[in-house]
Parts: C-alpha cells; structure tokens; sequence
C-alpha cells in the first residue's frame, strides 16, 4: 500500500495509512524527549494501538503508561497527548472515527514548540 500522505513534525513524523468519509489512519512516530501537543479535538474520536515503545499518555490531565500491545480510546472532547519518555521511538498507530478529519480540528492547549 502506498502511503496518502508523509509529514516531518517537531516531535517525529506521521504517515497517512487510510483516509476515508468515515474514518482516517496514521502511522505516528515519536522520538525520544518528544511530545505531541495537548490537544482537543471537536468532529472525532482516537484509538490509539502503540507497536512499539512505551507511550506516555496524557487523557484530562491524567497520565498512563500504555506498553507496546496496549491501547488507548480517545472520547470527541477529550484532552489528550502522547509523550515519549523513553531511548527508544514509539510508534503507534491512530485510528480517527468522526465526520471530519482535518488538521484545523486541533485545539492546542499546550505544545512545546509554540504552535498553540
């Protein structure tokens, strides 16, 4: 399968696996020392798959450890943020299930590289 799209971010990189009217898939990578923003989104709902590393998971304020072959479901409205605290890369994949999938949908509350 040939990816849709292919994205160097601050904190890693992600790779458009499937986009469809009902659901989006990513392959998210995230570096040693990085996080995602924290972030709210208002047309969907995440379920994130980690495959590799161990995620840091920030939901509503609350940090989880989520090991390779564990997941995370993401409610519409729900803050949330991945981090990674480790030497290794994680690499989860993130389902999006929603009417609308766009970058535009990010409320950042916080972001460590001045995007909020």
């Amino acid at each position: 399968m040939t990816a849709l799209e292919y994205d160097e971010r601050p904190w890693g990189n992600y790779t458009v696996l499937s986009d469809e009217d009902d659901h989006k898939v990513k392959r998210i990578v995230v570096h040693p020392g990085k996080r995602l923003s924290y972030q709210t989104h208002a047309r969907r709902a995440e379920h994130w798959y980690v495959v590799s590393g161990t995620a840091t998971v920030t939901l509503d304020g609350t940090d989880h450890q989520v090991p390779a072959g564990q997941s995370v479901d993401i409610a519409q409205g729900m803050a949330h943020r991945c981090a990674n605290e480790g030497d290794e890369d994680v690499v989860f994949i993130e389902v999006q299930r929603g009417d609308y999938f766009g970058e535009d949908d990010i409320v950042r509350l916080e972001d460590d590289f001045g995007r909020s």
